[in-house]
Formats: C-alpha cells, structure tokens, sequence
C-alpha cells in the first residue's frame, strides 16, 4: 500500500513564535494512535521559520519542510534559499513548482527541473506541484498541461517509487479560491499522472510513487476526496494554518487508509 502523505504549505503567514505554536500543537495531536502513525505529516513554513520550527519538532514524527530551493548550490541569487541551507537546518523536504510560483515569480517547467535535481542531489524529498489554469481546463487541455510539467519537470531525473519524489496535483483553479475539484475530477487526474509515470518510468515505479491532491482542501471536503484510489494525501494551504482543519485533514486520510487495507 501506497504512503500517504498531508503536508502543510503555510506560504507567506505566521511569524516565528507562531509557526513553532502552531507546529508543536500539532505534533502533540499525532500522539496516541487513531491509526496517525499510518500518514506522514509534514509542515512547510517560511524559510525565516525554519530553524524554530524544526528546533520545535525534534524527536516528533512530524517532518519540515521549505517551500522553495534554488537550482544551484550557491552564488548570486538574491532572495533565494540553498538547498543544502535547508539540509543543515535539519528540513528533509521541499515544495517545487507550486503554482503561486509559477504565476507571480516566474517559474518554469525547466526551472522546475533545476529545483528538483538540487533539492535530490541535497538529500531533500521533493514535492513536485503540476496542474491547469481554468482557462486551460476550459479549452480541454488539462492532461496536456500536466504532461507537458511532468516530462519537462522531471526530465533526467529518476523516480524511485516509494520514498522518493511526490507529485501534487494542484488545479490552479481551485487553489486559494474556495472551490476544489470534485473526487471525480481529482481521481480523473491523479490517474492519468500514475499512467504516465508508468509509461516514462515503469508502472511498479509508478504504483508506489506518492501523488497528492492540492487546491482548497477542507475538513469538509477531505474525507471524500481521501478515499479516492490514485488520491495519496493532499498538500494543504489555508486549512493547514487551522489546527482543527488540518487535524481532521490527516484523520481522514488516515481513516482511507484503514479502510483501503
């Protein structure tokens, strides 16, 4: 059985002491069974956050991550963040690709790409974000956007099936917009990246890599997205700033799972 994974994206929000707040209440909820052992938590906060969040989580079973790696080591990046700065501080994962930025910062497909090699080549677990605008979705041209992100995203990079690279399905349509796609929609595209996965890799590869679905994910709408077959998880944003709503998130993909066995 696949690894289900709910991470937080708290994009631009919190200060410090409030992140490390935040995260320390969650990781006194992961305690005490309810099947949570069963879902990898991860927190992505601001890069300024990072060493009183994971200094906050020590010795929990909830990981850190950034939200964002340069391509290259190290150099005349103003802004930028290293990946192997995010290693030291102790964050084992990374967002590559969100769509955020894509639309206000500029990435690309094939910086993307640079993103992914560096954070690997650091020891990071990347999550890799792809998804339509509306307009795109619109015109019949989800699955060749998506695929256009896969192939260039990950060119030369390989998959390693469980324990490696996440996908996120992100429907740019639904994300910070209050709408989400329906368990069909969802279900619809997380299939056809597992089948393409498998075509440019190889499908037991495919089969185990973990892809995830973002874009207005609720405590209400979770529990009908979660059970989906292809549906692995989600990348939260809002909700994952809401303590309840992000717990009652992971319950639910850990009662999937359960029932799933």
């Amino acid at each position: 059985m696949r690894e289900i994974v709910i991470a937080g994206n708290w994009k631009m929000n919190t200060n410090p002491w409030e992140g490390a707040m935040l995260a320390r209440e969650i990781a006194g909820l992961m305690t005490g069974g309810n099947g949570l052992s069963q879902v990898t938590v991860v927190v992505c906060p601001p890069a300024t956050h990072l060493v009183m969040v994971v200094t906050t989580l020590s010795g929990s079973s909830v990981m850190v991550g950034a939200q964002n790696v340069h391509w290259d080591e190290k150099g005349a990046f103003t802004g930028e963040i290293s990946a192997d700065w995010v290693h030291f501080l102790g964050a084992r994962w990374t967002i590559i690709g969100h769509s955020e930025r894509r639309r206000w910062f500029g990435e690309t497909d094939a910086t993307v790409n640079g993103r992914l090699k560096r954070a690997i080549a650091s020891g990071l677990r990347p999550i890799v974000c792809v998804g339509e605008t509306l307009e795109e979705r619109e015109a019949g041209k989800t699955f060749e956007v998506i695929e256009r992100q896969i192939r260039v995203g990950l060119k030369e990079v390989a998959l390693t099936g469980r324990g490696g690279i996440v996908i996120a399905y992100e429907p740019v349509w639904a994300i910070g917009t209050g709408r989400n796609a329906t368990p069909a929609q969802a279900q619809e595209a997380h299939s056809f990246i597992r089948d393409l996965l498998g075509r440019l890799y190889h499908p037991d590869l495919a089969e185990a890599t973990v892809i995830q679905y973002g874009g207005s994910v609720t405590a209400e709408n979770a529990p009908a997205l979660m059970p989906c077959p292809d549906v692995d998880g989600a990348l939260v944003g809002g909700a994952s700033l809401k303590l309840d709503q992000f717990m009652a998130i992971i319950h639910a993909a850990a009662a999937a799972k359960a029932a799933a066995r």
